[in-house]
């Protein structure tokens, strides 16, 4: 811990379980900068930026891409900013809730895929068991 409220980035790495390279990465596209610079230059995290880091790791095994999670990152900072009037209010909170229908259908999806590979992987051991008391 660099401070009581910073941390260099092989912290974060190990707290979100992201490699260095990703975690700089989505600094340099712009979803998650550093909220500070040591003197020395290294990036500086706070636990609002793993917070952050944490919710697009959520998001990679859904597919949704750098766009689609930049515009989720960005509703729910509008919707947490003071500055944010109540017609937006209902617009961003319309776009959470198309996020959320995209989130429920793309586990609908991987809860298939994961249905389909436990019947193969069963059937593969069946196939198995019959070969070794056959011989």
């Amino acid at each position: 811990m660099v401070g009581a409220d910073h941390m260099q980035i092989g912290e974060v790495a190990e707290r979100t379980g992201l490699s260095l390279r990703t975690i700089r990465y989505y600094g340099e596209v712009g979803l998650v900068e550093p909220s500070a610079r040591s003197r020395g230059g290294f990036r500086l995290y706070t636990d609002t930026d793993v917070d952050r880091l944490n919710l697009i790791k959520r998001m990679k095994p859904l597919e949704f891409s750098l766009e689609e999670t930049r515009e989720l990152l960005s509703a729910i900072d509008r919707l947490q900013s003071a500055e944010t009037d109540s017609e937006e209010r209902a617009d961003l909170v319309e776009r959470l809730d198309a996020f959320e229908a995209a989130i429920d259908a793309r586990c609908r999806t991987l809860r298939d895929q994961l249905a389909m590979a436990e019947e193969f992987a069963g059937k593969l051991r069946e196939q198995r068991s019959r070969q070794h008391t056959s011989t």
